[in-house]
Order: C-alpha cells, then sequence, then structure tokens
C-alpha cells in the first residue's frame, strides 16, 4: 500500500537528507532568474531551504543530517563496473589522472558552496567522506541508528535501506514535496514485488541506465522481481542457472550465465556501504553556531525570510 503523507507525524524520528537529490531538484525547479542582492542566481539555495522546512514541519525530526557527496563516483565502484555513472563525467576534463569530474551546471556550483557553508553556519551535521557516495553516508547513518530513520530522496537506490523491522522508511521526493510518499516494505512489494532487503539485487538484475548499470540482457523489472523472490540473491540465481534440475527459462538461463561476471561486480556496486565513519556526537544544534557568518551568507545570497522560517522549523535559535 503507498502510504501517502497528509497530518505531520506524530512520533519523532531521525531525519537524514540525501542533499544532493534536494539541491538539484530546487535548482531546476526553481528559474535562474531568482537571484541574490548581486544578480547570482540563488533558486537552489533558497528552494533548497523551503524544501527542508516543509519535510521536517511535516516529520519533526529528533535528529538531522545532510550526507553529502564527497566521493560521487569512488574509484572503486569504477574498477568493478566502468560504466558507473560514466555518462556524467565532464568529458573537457575526465581526462585528468585519478579524477572524474561531474557535469554541474555553472549557475548551481555557487549555490552549493553556498548551502555547505549555511549548513555549517547553523551547526547542522553534513557528512561525506572519501571512497563513499552520499548514499554510503546514509547507509552508516541507518544502520548505526538505534531509533527509527526517515531518508529524504529522489533516488531508487535507497529503496534498498527500508526495512519495516528496523523502521526505516524513505521519504520520497519524486513527485515533489507537495506529493511526498512514505516508501515501506509494504508500498516496494505493492510496486516491485520485492521488500527493501531484496531491491538491491533486484536493481542490479533489472539494470539502472541513470547509474550506467546495464543488467541483465532480457530481464526486466517482472522477471528480476520473481527471479529474486524464488532464489533470494545474486548467488542463488548463479547457482540455480548452473544447476540443470532447477527449472529456468532457456533464454533466462543462458543470460543468467553470459552475465556471472557482471552480477558478482554490480551487487557490489549497486549495494550501499555502511562502512562510513560518522562523528560521535550528531546532535541537532539549539542555537545557530556562527551567527556571523550566517549572517553575512543571509545578506549576500538574500534568503532572510527562508533562513528564518528554515531555522524556526528545526527550532533552532538565531541570536546575534
Amino acid at each position: 500500500m503507498v502510504a501517502k503523507v497528509s497530518e505531520p507525524a506524530l512520533a519523532t524520528r531521525n531525519l537524514f537528507f540525501d542533499t544532493a537529490t534536494l539541491y538539484y531538484r530546487a535548482f531546476f525547479a526553481v528559474p535562474e532568474s531568482i537571484t541574490a542582492p548581486d544578480g547570482t542566481p540563488s533558486g537552489a539555495v533558497r528552494g533548497f531551504l523551503d524544501m527542508v522546512s516543509a519535510i521536517a514541519k511535516q516529520f519533526p525530526p529528533e535528529q538531522v543530517v545532510f550526507a553529502w557527496d564527497d566521493d560521487w563516483r569512488p574509484q572503486w565502484r569504477v574498477d568493478l563496473i566502468p560504466s558507473y555513472k560514466l555518462h556524467r563525467v565532464d568529458e573537457e576534463v575526465s581526462d585528468q589522472p585519478d579524477a572524474a569530474f561531474e557535469v554541474i551546471p555553472d549557475a548551481l556550483s555557487p549555490q552549493i558552496g553556498a548551502i555547505s557553508m549555511i549548513l555549517d553556519a547553523i551547526g547542522l551535521p553534513r557528512i561525506g567522506q572519501v571512497g563513499h557516495e552520499a548514499d554510503d553516508v546514509l547507509g552508516a547513518l541507518v544502520s548505526k541508528s538505534s531509533a527509527p530513520c526517515d531518508v529524504v530522496t529522489g533516488d531508487r537506490d535507497l529503496f534498498q535501506l527500508v526495512s519495516d523491522e528496523t523502521d526505516v522508511r524513505i521519504i520520497s521526493i519524486t513527485k515533489g514535496v507537495k506529493k511526498l510518499e512514505i516508501v515501506n516494505d509494504a508500498y516496494l512489494v505493492e510496486r516491485y514485488g520485492i521488500n527493501g532487503a531484496q531491491y538491491a539485487d533486484f536493481s542490479m538484475l533489472r539494470g539502472d541506465p541513470s547509474d550506467g548499470l546495464p543488467g541483465v540482457k532480457g530481464i526486466g523489472e517482472k522477471t528480476a522481481a520473481k527471479l529474486i523472490v524464488e532464489h533470494r540473491d545474486v548467488a542463488g540465481l548463479i547457482s540455480a542457472a548452473k544447476n540443470p534440475e532447477v527449472t529456468l527459462a532457456p533464454a533466462v538461463r543462458t543470460n543468467l550465465l553470459a552475465s556471472q561476471e557482471y552480477m558478482k561486480a554490480a551487487s557490489k556496486v549497486v549495494r550501499v556501504k555502511t562502512s562510513a565513519k560518522l562523528p560521535k556526537k550528531l546532535d541537532r544544534p539549539i542555537k545557530v553556531k556562527d551567527s556571523q557568518s550566517l549572517q553575512e551568507l543571509t545578506d549576500a545570497w538574500g534568503i532572510e525570510r527562508q533562513i528564518k522560517r528554515f531555522l524556526k522549523t528545526l527550532n533552532i535559535d538565531w541570536v546575534a
């Protein structure tokens, strides 16, 4: 059953944000005609603050953390699947040794910097780590949390974190902040026929063009879900494909056997890591950490109304 959001959540939960999803969505949703006092486009900054405020109002958080992409395309994932996110690499600079730069719109880059400085000035946890994508940071946050967790994202990859058993949900912004959806195991079973624990292997089989993952030839969503339900995981599938006594469609068996190396590699690439190092304390601040810096950023970007609403929603005092 798809759970749509209507009334504010009563129980306090941890609220973890896939930060890039929000600022990219804000950037493309708000026209570039929205600018800071100096004429710099500011839609992503304003939109980001407004989106977080709207979500936090509906889901009053006990703890708030913003996951950051310090390493959006970790080399270890590329080594396993060279096509991983390859289409997002900026070809003009990708020939630099040991570097791969993501294509980011020129008007967005300074706004990403501003968002990071705003969060730091307020004192809200912003966590990234080399060798780990934001998804991996979120995986670590969820795995180490003893409280119920809501992960805010527009990325289907993170559906693998969903667990009714440990009370982890995805707050999906795919349809916009006004049409938030709660993704739980019931949602996944209704939509795909699998639960959160099965989603990574399901995604690997089906493939994901947005991440440069080809999937297994001839296997779409329905077949992928059926195979995962019947054989549990990638290891079970490979074992079944090698066993002539296991009933499989001839084409499916052939394609699975031909894709063994891909499946072994992709199952590691797709699966969110939980090894990212986290600060010992992730308490939500009760007052702004650096009032002067926040004031300077607020004035420079012309976002006083957005900042005040943001802080009010998160119950953070701003004392000059």
